[in-house]
């Protein structure tokens, strides 16, 4: 728990510092705060935060290709809903092609008893990923994204050795990973993402003998295709200083073989 924490102080604390120098070069720090309105909360092809709308806040501090900031999904409705605050340092960096994240993931019950300053391995609630993806060109609109758990609530690793002592038993993360390939264009005012995420996590099978199947990785039970669509959007002119931009997505999930089509704004 101590060593989660200190890693986390010193990042924020080396992108405190860095910023810092940043500014003494003349390089402007930026604020950004805002909240989207989503129809229905669904995250790398699975829906969280039950049956309902979900306003999504943010805030992010930045200067010289680092950010730090916070994300949160509330659901409007339901009880003992499932809600999100995460928190993330990044950097941008060669000429904003390539960005490196670390992600504290934590999904408090409202109503329960949940312990946010936990962090110990095996009761954690965070979920600790770090992730770096090509965020493509101009010239080459195609992104790449590769992200892995490794620390925190993933699914449990199971020791599936039938000569060790302790077989059928947790040996700590699965590290679940996620791999998502995207590509964007536009038709006249609107534009169009396109996306492809597999779970690259692939668990033992059961054990034919005891019949134990341990967990299923965080984002299914073998690899394949979870987060497969388009997300279509633009902005309306509202007056003349004021656009609101709009988007819809659709959403399928061939393992879970789930469809979703959500939609929302940004202010």
């Amino acid at each position: 728990m101590v060593k989660i924490q200190r890693i986390f102080v010193f990042l924020l604390f080396l992108g405190i510092c860095s910023s810092m120098q940043a500014q003494d070069k003349g390089n402007p720090i930026t604020f950004n705060a805002g909240a989207d309105f989503m129809s229905r909360y669904v995250w790398r092809g699975t829906q969280y935060g039950g049956v309902a709308p979900s306003i999504q806040p943010s805030v992010s501090m930045g200067i010289a290709g680092l950010e730090i900031g916070a994300w949160g999904a509330f659901s409007t409705g339901g009880v003992n809903t499932t809600q999100e605050f995460d928190l993330y340092l990044s950097y941008t960096f060669a000429k904003d092609m390539f960005t490196a994240t670390v992600t504290d993931y934590y999904f408090p019950v409202e109503g329960s008893d949940y312990k946010y300053f936990c962090y110990d391995k095996d009761k954690t609630g965070h979920v600790f990923e770090g992730s770096l993806s090509f965020n493509g060109t101009e010239k080459l609109p195609i992104s790449l994204l590769l992200a892995v758990n490794f620390y925190g609530a993933d699914a449990a690793r199971i020791i599936d050795d039938p000569k060790s002592s302790e077989f059928n038993q947790k040996d700590g993360i699965q590290y679940s990973t996620y791999a998502e390939l995207g590509y964007s264009t536009a038709v006249e005012d609107v534009s169009l993402d396109f996306f492809l995420g597999m779970n690259l996590l692939a668990p033992k099978k059961a054990d034919t003998q005891t019949g134990y199947v341990g967990e299923s990785g965080f984002y299914g039970k073998y690899m394949g295709v979870v987060n497969l669509g388009l997300t279509a959007s633009k902005e309306i002119k509202i007056t003349e200083h004021f656009s609101l931009p709009i988007q819809a997505s659709l959403i399928t999930n061939p393992m879970d073989e789930k469809v979703f089509f959500v939609f929302g704004f940004s202010l």
